[in-house]
Formats: C-alpha cells, structure tokens, sequence
C-alpha cells in the first residue's frame, strides 16, 4: 500500500506503510527548515517595521512648512561633561571640633561665629575645678623631680669621696627617673586639658592659673560656636567648630551606571561659579538612590563656595564613540531615551543618542552619526508629533 505525504513546501514523498519509521527523519528535517525560514522572514520584517517606525516620510515643501531647520554636522566636537547634583564639603584633615578636656562653667567666649582667627588665639575661658587638680599635680611633681635630681648629684659626689657604697647612687638615680617621669606626665596631661607651653611653665614654677583658657590649634573660621557663657560642661563635650576654608572638596552624585565613565583627567566646572575641580575617587558602594559619590577637589574659585551648598557641577565622562555638539532643542527625549531626527532620502529618521555633556545653550552626544549628516535643530516638536503620529507636539 503507497500513500503520498504533502508538505507545507509542496514537497511530496512516497512511504510504504511499513517503512514509516525510515521516512520520519526526513520529515522533522523538513518541518526544521519550514521553521528556521518563517522565523527569518518574521526577523526581516520586525527589523523592516521598527526601521520604518523610525522614519518619517516627510518632503522638503513640508518640513519648511512646519518649521524645520537641520544643520549638517562637520566634524566631533570635545565633550565638555555633563551636570550632575554636588554638595561642597570641607576634607576632613580640615575640619575639626574642640571640644572640653576636663569638666566646668563656660567662664567668657572671646570669639564671634564665622570669625577669622589665628593659631594660637584665645577661643573661651573655663573655671575648672578639675583644670586646679591637675595644676597642682604638675606642681607637686616638678618639686619632687627637683628634690630627686638635688639627691642624685649628692649621691654621686659622696660616692666618688668613697663615703657610701654604689647601691646608694643607683636607688637616686631610679628615683630621680621616676620623678622626672611622673612631671612629664603631668605636663603632658595639661597640655592635653589644653594648657598652652608657656600655661605649663608659669604652674609648674608656682604660678596657678584661675581658668583654663582654650586656645585656636590651627588658624581658621569658625564656623559655629556650641556653648554659651555659664553653661557647664564635660569631659568631651563639643565647645566650636573650626575649619579650614582653602580647601574644599566636592561630593557629586553620579548615576551607578556611569561609575567608571568619568574622566580622571577630566576639568570639572561649577555652573553658574567661577570654580574647577579636578576628580580623586569614586565610591565603592551604591548609594541608596542608585548613585555613586564622585569626590573631586576644589582648585579654582575656592572663595566662590561654602561648605554645605548645593550646586550643580559638570562632568566630563568618557563615553565610547565620537562626540558632537547640537543645540539644546536638537535632542528630544522618549521612552527613557534621547533622540535625533536625522535627513534621509524619504524625509527624516530617528536616531537614539547618549547625551555626553550639557551646557545652557548646547549638548553634545554620541550615536551613529557621521560628518556630514544633516540634523534638524528647529521644528523638533513637529517632528517628533510626526514621528509617534500625534496631531500635536510634547514637551522635549
């Protein structure tokens, strides 16, 4: 018995009934081939149907009507960076908090906030109790330091006479170290309360002072004041704060994605300031919303900032591809993507593109583009209407 198997692709077989199992290779290799070219045609026309989604058939006469103006590109322009969102902080090698070593009462403060001072310069008073302890321990201890050193020198005379043994002059030379070292701990024990060198030596000759008077470390600004005058405080409690104000560094947030996209040669300009920076480092960790912190240096327009603002900084990024430079209104943006509308031979195409950099007039941005090209830069709005088919335009 002969029967005949008709394919999809007119292709016919004969199979005896009892040779069914040696015919079905053929027929799965058939029904393949059947798939594998519907699927490309499928591929074409998709391909076919987004390119023609893309372009927009529109005659010279026409894009004059509505507006449309183009410019031929000529050749890659340098890509100046792009603004992102920066807060101007103070490093911290640069900002520092006094705070008080021993316990007592805000006596005076002798500064004003934001004021300018020197290294060295009185900041505030405090009546200490504790600040009279330690005076009087490194005054108890320079005098039995001198005693022990006296007792040394007499020790060693009367040895060399042969009149006590050796044993004698090594016990006055330990104790007189041991003097010696417990005044050094008293000085240094001052010094840490904040007492001045020239405090430390007027105690340990005799002179006690009445308050403890909290000197600037470093010159600076002082950029709050945490205490008033009468109020008590203690050990460790934060009295001012002072800074340095010529350095300062920049925190900008930049998009995780662009993490190591920007350029660590790159010059970083301050929008709307008189002020550059150059990058440092980047964070390792993902910020909360999705960023990564830049930091980067002030070294131009220092004066211009404040510790604390917010601002907007430009940021070179170093994107692949060649970079050029369009007017603002040239670049449409949908679906989370930026567009150009590019001539061709039927009207217009558009052309995704990554924004590079930004300014107050231009942007520049990579894509598929080529000198030459010609790039509609008036009439955006109605052309991008056209392009989604909308009677009216959005917003760019």
């Amino acid at each position: 018995m002969f029967f005949d198997i008709r394919t999809s692709s007119d292709v016919r077989f004969s199979a005896h009934s009892g040779a069914r199992g040696r015919q079905r290779p053929f027929m799965h290799a058939g029904r393949t081939r059947l798939f594998h070219a519907t699927a490309f045609v499928v591929l074409v026309l998709a391909g076919a149907m987004a390119r023609a989604a893309d372009d927009i058939a529109m005659t010279a006469a026409q894009a004059s009507a509505i507006g449309v103006r183009t410019t031929r590109l000529e050749r890659p322009s340098p890509s100046s960076g792009v603004l992102y969102p920066a807060r101007a902080i103070v490093p911290r090698d640069k900002d520092q908090m006094i705070s008080a070593a021993v316990s007592g009462r805000v006596d005076q403060i002798l500064v004003e906030d934001h004021a300018v001072v020197a290294a060295g310069q009185p900041l505030l008073r405090i009546n200490s109790p504790e600040f009279g302890e330690l005076q009087l321990k490194l005054f108890e201890a320079t005098n039995q330091a001198r005693v022990a050193d006296s007792a040394r020198r007499r020790e060693k005379k009367l040895f060399a006479e042969g009149i006590i043994p050796e044993r004698r002059v090594i016990e006055a030379y330990a104790a007189a170290s041991t003097a010696r070292a417990t005044e050094l701990h008293a000085r240094a024990a001052l010094r840490l309360a904040g007492a001045s060198d020239a405090v430390i030596a007027k105690v340990a000759a005799g002179q006690v002072q009445d308050h403890l008077e909290i000197r600037a470390p470093r010159a600076g600004t002082i950029l709050s004041i945490e205490v008033k005058p009468g109020q008590r405080v203690a050990d460790a409690d934060p009295l001012l704060h002072l800074v340095e104000l010529g350095t300062l560094w920049l925190d900008i947030d930049l998009p995780a994605s662009l993490a190591n996209s920007w350029d660590p040669k790159g010059n970083l300009v301050v929008a709307g300031r008189e002020a550059r920076a150059k990058p440092l480092s980047v964070s390792a960790q993902v910020n909360g919303g999705q960023t990564v912190t830049l930091r980067a240096t002030v070294v131009e327009g220092t004066d211009s900032l404040r510790p604390g603002e917010f601002l907007q900084v430009q940021v070179p990024l170093r994107l692949a591809g060649e970079s050029w430079s369009l007017p603002n209104a040239a670049v449409v943006h949908h679906d989370d993507r930026d567009v150009v509308f590019v001539r061709n031979g039927d009207g217009f195409r558009a052309t995704a593109v990554t924004v590079s950099a930004e300014g107050t007039q231009d942007v520049s941005v990579t894509g598929p583009l080529e000198a030459g090209d010609e790039v509609a830069i008036e009439g955006t709005i109605a052309l991008k209407a056209a392009w989604l088919g909308e009677s009216g335009g959005e917003d760019e």
